[in-house]
């Protein structure tokens, strides 16, 4: 190549690069821009919320100490405050803790419970429609464009959040754990049945030859040629679903839909922070055990997935508002 010609190549690479740089600061001023006005929008004033920091370090120094008076029947009835109600409740071998459990009374060992039940259930009942319209909204089983009917519904299931849900259920069921349950069920249909449908249309076509080969019928293919590619990833995906929905069941509990959620939000209204504490702390608990045993069983079960998740990366993920809402992509 002559040296004319390496340098007409070398400038029209240059020009490129150019450009890709100049389309990446235009793209980053638009974002800045963008984020600029939205938060002129809405109102966002630094200047004031910095006045307002000394109120807000006072608001927190009400939660501390966290007073566990509420842990258990055995300590309410005893008085026993702060963080000495935690080991007194296992006295006699966890005697107050089963005790609590088995009762009626809004103890945050029962609380926390319900929590869990509230995320375990709605799961449970929300993964036979997800799996039949994860199933069928994939184009490897259900031709386009039918296929759209079914992943159309999952989207429109998707687009309104569990919060949301829980509110169009009111007439059903009322604000309360049935209804909790309700929604988490139906956004699970949306959010699980979706990651199906993905995973369904990633499998590879050589054992659907295979099976189609042997003069199988449509659901045998269907059930040996490509579900048996993708249960494990089902299985996996299932309990990634269910750590969502026990925060889920939390941020339910806040409007009124029972556990631990609502003891924060009712404690909070009494002004009696300390007592909110507890509840904040035992939510903290109650999620992080549930991504740590999911974690550990996905790792065991998914190709790409050697190591469980450390407790560290699950109080980081505490912080994404995605997964306590049931929004955004799951994937």
């Amino acid at each position: 190549m002559s040296s004319s010609r390496i340098d007409e190549t070398l400038g029209v690479l240059e020009r490129r690069r150019r450009i890709r740089q100049l389309l990446l600061v235009g793209f980053l001023g638009v974002i800045l821009a963008a984020t600029y006005f939205g938060l002129d929008f809405i109102g966002f004033a630094p200047k004031e919320l910095w006045k307002q920091i000394p109120q807000e370090i006072e608001f927190i120094k009400g939660f501390v100490p966290p007073n566990f008076v509420d842990f258990t029947i055995y300590t309410e009835q005893n008085n026993i405050t702060g963080l000495k109600a935690i080991p007194a409740s296992f006295r006699n071998f966890g005697a107050p803790i089963v005790e609590s459990i088995t009762s009626d009374s809004a103890s945050l060992v029962r609380l926390s419970m319900v929590t869990i039940i509230l995320g375990f259930t709605g799961t449970v009942l929300g993964f036979p429609l997800a799996l039949f319209f994860g199933v069928l909204g994939s184009e490897q089983v259900t031709p386009f464009p039918l296929n759209f009917i079914f992943r159309g519904a999952m989207s429109a299931i998707r687009a309104i959040p569990a919060l949301v849900w829980i509110l169009i259920y009111v007439p059903l069921a009322g604000i309360n754990e049935v209804s909790a349950v309700l929604a988490i069920a139906t956004d699970t249909i949306g959010n699980l049945g979706r990651l199906f449908t993905d995973e369904l249309e990633e499998i590879d076509d050589g054992p659907i030859e295979a099976i189609q080969s042997t003069g199988a019928s449509r659901p045998q293919v269907i059930g040996f040629g490509m579900l048996s590619q993708v249960s494990t990833s089902y299985v996996a995906w299932t309990l990634y679903i269910l750590e969502i929905n026990t925060r889920i069941a939390i941020s339910l509990g806040v409007v009124g839909a029972g556990g631990i959620g609502r003891y924060i939000r009712l404690r909070q209204d009494l002004f009696k922070y300390q007592k909110a504490a507890a509840g904040i702390i035992m939510v903290f608990v109650i999620v992080i055990s549930v991504e740590l045993l999911s974690s550990r069983i996905r790792a065991r079960l998914r190709p790409d997935e050697h190591e469980s998740k450390s407790i560290i990366d699950a109080i980081k993920d505490l912080a994404n508002g995605n997964k306590w809402l049931g929004t955004g992509s799951n994937r």
